[in-house]
């Protein structure tokens, strides 16, 4: 049995997000929200909101143990990206690129 909680079109590159869901993949969920709360991300936001939702739909939808409770899996895709104009030399413009995700955390409770 697992819990999942899914947050869409976040306004930060997939990028940065994979390197704050490496370091808290498989484990406890008390760990990883310590290990959030030191980590100087501006993805620790989004993914410690994520870790806190999945723990909680664990715990009251399918009654499962918060004490043994660990993200079991946790990935990031790419959203849509917002396509902007920034105004150069000589009446050009460069495209900027503004890159959303979608973040999905998966908590599972171990035997």
């Amino acid at each position: 049995m697992e819990a999942i909680a899914k947050v869409n079109y976040v306004r930060i590159s997939p990028r940065k997000v994979k390197i704050v869901l490496d370091l808290v993949r498989n484990k406890n969920v008390a760990d990883a929200m310590a290990i959030l709360r030191l980590t100087p991300n501006a993805a620790t936001e989004y993914v410690s909101k994520l870790v806190k939702s999945a723990a909680a739909n664990a715990e009251n939808n399918f009654g499962m143990d918060p004490e043994k409770l660990y993200v079991s899996s946790c990935f990031v895709c790419p959203g849509p990206t917002l396509k902007r104009m920034r105004p150069r030399a000589h009446g050009r413009g460069d495209r900027e690129l503004k890159r959303t995700s979608n973040i999905t955390v998966i908590v599972s409770e171990k035997a």
